[in-house]
């Protein structure tokens, strides 16, 4: 099949993981017929894209607050590093709040050495990106982090996620287990992850949702998600993705529309 979406689950070097969630690659045949999905995501990436003439460009993606659908561009392919909470700030100067929304070239970005940067992953394949990522940010974010902001971060991060015999914690029981405000718990989560805590966790369920649709129904979906019932469930799915979870999962999905331009959107969003 030429026009479908190839995804790839990559290891993740010992080395980045305190600082890196996951690495996959993403890849788009000859005849992208097919609309395919952009995802809500909490995590801001670094991704090296490798356009159909092999011209490579390195960007940063922000979070997404809601799902897209778009029609492929032929012989793309992406690999992205989803970085951890925290991990904005000490590697390209800004808060995660900032790119939500965002698809930004790397070069742009204030942090130190992004240009640089940029510039040696222009002329490196997918994979050498990788090794050369994992020799250089390790020793950077370890030099500019806040560890103990980072930590608590995380440990919220964590509180508000779904996890196999952990139902998640309401926002307000959450900044109380960790001691802080909920203006605080927000305002960490503004700078580490890029959304407030509650839209965090409603984008955390509704990706568990996708994940086990197949194996389990709505209605335990909705327990184990932490949900009230499974209206509540169907309520924030249509929210994000733009359909109810019975018309995503056969097909019946919102038109697709062309991916602007890198540029062109990240002017956009400055305007």
């Amino acid at each position: 099949m030429t026009n479908a979406l190839f995804q790839e689950v990559l290891p993740t070097p010992e080395v980045l993981r305190p600082w890196v969630a996951g690495i996959g690659s993403v890849s788009i045949g000859d005849r992208p017929t097919e609309p395919f999905v952009h995802l809500p995501e909490a995590a801001t990436r670094v991704v090296v894209r490798t356009g159909e003439h092999g011209a490579r460009s390195a960007l940063v993606v922000g979070p997404r607050a809601r799902a897209s659908y778009h029609r492929g561009k032929r012989r793309v392919s992406c690999t992205e590093l989803r970085l951890a909470p925290g991990t904005v700030r000490p590697l390209f100067g800004i808060p995660a709040v900032d790119l939500v929304g965002r698809a930004v070239p790397l070069g742009d970005l204030p942090g130190p050495g992004t240009r640089q940067l940029a510039d040696e992953l222009r002329w490196l394949t997918p994979e050498e990106a990788m090794e050369h990522l994992a020799d250089v940010l390790p020793e950077r974010l370890a030099a500019t982090a806040d560890r103990p902001r980072t930590e608590l971060l995380r440990a919220g991060v964590e509180a508000l996620s779904v996890r196999a015999g952990h139902v998640p914690g309401q926002v307000g029981g959450v900044a109380r287990e960790l001691a802080v405000s909920e203006r605080q718990l927000r305002n960490l989560f503004a700078e580490g992850v890029g959304l407030s805590p509650k839209h965090y966790a409603r984008i955390n369920r509704v990706r568990t949702v996708l994940d086990h649709a197949a194996t389990r129904s709505w209605a335990e979906l909705a327990a184990t998600t932490g949900y009230y019932d499974q209206s509540h469930m169907t309520s924030d799915f249509r929210t994000l993705m733009g359909v109810p979870p019975r018309s995503y999962f056969t097909g019946r999905l919102p038109q697709a529309t062309p991916c602007a331009s890198v540029r062109q959107a990240w002017v956009a969003s400055r305007v």
